[in-house]
């Protein structure tokens, strides 16, 4: 923020204005600096109260408390702080002007700002006291925010021409948000930034720019470790692309992403692996079960797993700890198992689902991480489709698994559909789970239909070695 400037917080009821008003506040005597609570609204008794539940000592905040005492109801009478003569006679903004003075905050917060407006006689008068009170604070070396309770009766837009800057607060159904609409002075950050308001207080997790940053990475292949899926990937997939492994339900996907951190593993090479279909544990039984030892790439350092609960994250979340992990941990592969269940965090249609992996690609590739991402497809067999999402084109790389009928034996086959990078392999292989690890066949020549489930041999006896 800069300093002896004005700042408006708008927002529904319950979006987190005053919250974040403490934040100021408390942030501000944590630097040695004086700050004054004006309370239009709830009364001082209250404000400590409700901040106290939230983790901050307002003992070091003055307070100067002009909510309307019980004795107005009791008494019958109308809420006026002061008698008329004083309200026509600007007694209110005076009393304020004296404790600024008095005190010489460094730092003022005003909740309601916009109930002065039932103070004054008209709009006009409001304005004029409001616009004067800004500029005395001003004058004073004072950075001030105001909240403003925006009403179909009484709009804030006369407010929002005098703030320097205004931040916009929401909470829906979809999350709690936060925009900022106008910085007088200074460049900032566009976008609806997620909002997470715990025991600890106010938590915004801004929208994640792709082009912010970029880092050198290495001009590489990125092994499996598996000779013959190295063979149908031409050597690998590159670093810093995007690789989208579809399949259905149990084909093998989670496995096969797995085996990529492995190998990443054995280089040295970080990996981060976001579960959203799965426990941690259930993920860590099933590879150590098939030789891919996660448990001791976690004790060395190369892997960290995360299972995500979708509905309590927000995509503008999960994306900053993804930053975080990159940034803070220099982590080279990013696994996100399985878009599905990300879809839940994002709470939208697919064009969103799709804007928010388009975004969080992007910046991945600009910092040269490899990503691999996992898509269900509902489909066991049948019509082949690459993924249930419009995001294969997102995807630099594309390897699909299926499920075959053949001769009354349920197999799987993989395939690689896309290569941004570079030629692959046109051929389908059979594709095995075994207790050793990921087994990965000769190609599946002689047989036709393959990719809709039910292949038949093309001559009229099997090769040698099949049923």
């Amino acid at each position: 923020m800069l300093p002896s400037r004005s700042y408006m917080l708008r927002g529904s009821p319950g979006a987190g204005k005053t919250l974040l008003g403490v934040h100021f506040l408390v942030a501000g005597t944590e630097r040695g600096e004086d700050a004054l609570f004006i309370n239009l609204g709830e009364a001082e008794a209250d404000v400590r109260e409700n901040a106290r539940a939230f983790g901050f000592d307002l003992d070091d905040v003055a307070f100067l408390d002009l909510s309307p005492s019980s004795d107005f109801f009791v008494e019958g009478r109308s809420y006026e702080i002061f008698s008329a003569d004083d309200v026509e006679g600007e007694g209110i903004t005076d009393e304020i002007a004296t404790e600024v003075e008095s005190y010489d905050p460094d730092r003022v917060f005003v909740d309601p700002l916009t109930q002065l407006r039932y103070l004054t006689r008209d709009e006009f008068q409001f304005r004029k006291q409001v616009l004067s009170f800004l500029r005395f604070l001003k004058e004073q070396d004072a950075t001030v925010c105001f909240t403003s309770q925006d009403t179909d009766a009484t709009p804030d837009d006369d407010l929002q021409f005098m703030a320097d800057a205004i931040v916009h607060l929401d909470s829906t159904a979809r999350g709690r948000t936060l925009e900022v609409s106008k910085f007088r002075g200074s460049d900032f950050q566009r976008g609806t930034h997620a909002v997470v308001i715990d025991d600890d207080g106010m938590s915004v997790y801004p929208e994640l720019l792709p082009d912010e940053r970029e880092r050198a990475f290495r001009d590489e292949d990125i092994s499996s470790g598996v000779p013959a899926l190295d063979r149908l990937l031409s050597g690998g997939i590159q670093a810093g692309t995007v690789t989208l492994i579809s399949g259905p339900s149990g084909v093998g996907k989670t496995t096969t992403g797995a085996q990529f951190v492995k190998e990443a593993a054995s280089r040295g090479d970080r990996s981060v692996l976001y579960l959203f279909d799965e426990s941690r544990e259930v993920f860590l039984h099933r590879c150590e079960a098939i030789d891919i030892p996660v448990r001791e790439m976690i004790d060395r350092g190369t892997l960290t797993v995360t299972d995500v609960e979708a509905l309590e994250y927000s995509p503008q979340r999960f994306a900053n700890d993804v930053r975080n992990e990159v940034e803070s941990a220099d982590t080279d592969v990013v696994m996100i198992d399985g878009i599905e269940g990300y879809r839940l965090s994002v709470r939208g249609g697919d064009d969103e689902l799709t804007q928010r992996l388009h975004a969080l690609g992007n910046y991945l590739r600009n910092q040269g991480v490899s990503t691999v991402l996992t898509s269900e497809i509902g489909n066991v067999t049948g019509d082949f489709e690459a993924s249930n999402h419009d995001v294969s084109y997102l995807a630099d790389n594309i390897v699909f698994l299926r499920y075959l009928e053949l001769d009354g034996e349920l197999r799987k086959a993989i395939g690689v559909l896309k290569m941004r990078a570079g030629d692959f392999e046109q051929t389908l292989r059979e594709f095995r789970i075994t207790e050793d690890g990921i087994v990965v066949g000769e190609p599946l020549e002689g047989l036709r239909g393959v990719l809709s489930g039910t292949p038949e041999w093309v001559d009229s006896e099997p090769e040698p070695g099949r049923r």
